[in-house]
C-alpha cells in the first residue's frame, strides 16, 4: 500500500505504480467520492473506451415483436 502527503496547497501526487496500473495520463479527470472517513478517486472514462471490457457478456436481449 502506498502513502501520500497533502501539500500546503492541498495537492497530492498519485504514486507512479498506481498511475501505470490504472493507465492514468496527464489531464485525466477523476471523480472524488467521500464515503464516511474515506476518499476515493475514480477515473472518468468515456463510454467508447469501455467497449470490450466485459468479455463473454451475453448482449442478446429478448424483444417484443413490435419493438424490433
Amino acid at each position: 500500500m502506498e502513502t501520500i502527503k497533502i501539500s500546503p496547497k492541498y495537492q497530492v501526487v498519485i504514486p507512479r505504480k498506481v498511475r501505470e496500473a490504472m493507465d492514468l495520463k496527464p489531464g485525466t479527470r477523476l471523480q472524488v467520492v467521500q464515503f464516511g472517513d474515506r476518499i476515493e478517486l475514480i477515473p472518468l472514462r468515456s463510454a467508447s473506451s469501455l467497449r470490450g471490457s466485459l468479455p463473454g457478456l451475453d448482449t442478446r436481449v429478448p424483444r417484443d415483436a413490435d419493438r424490433v
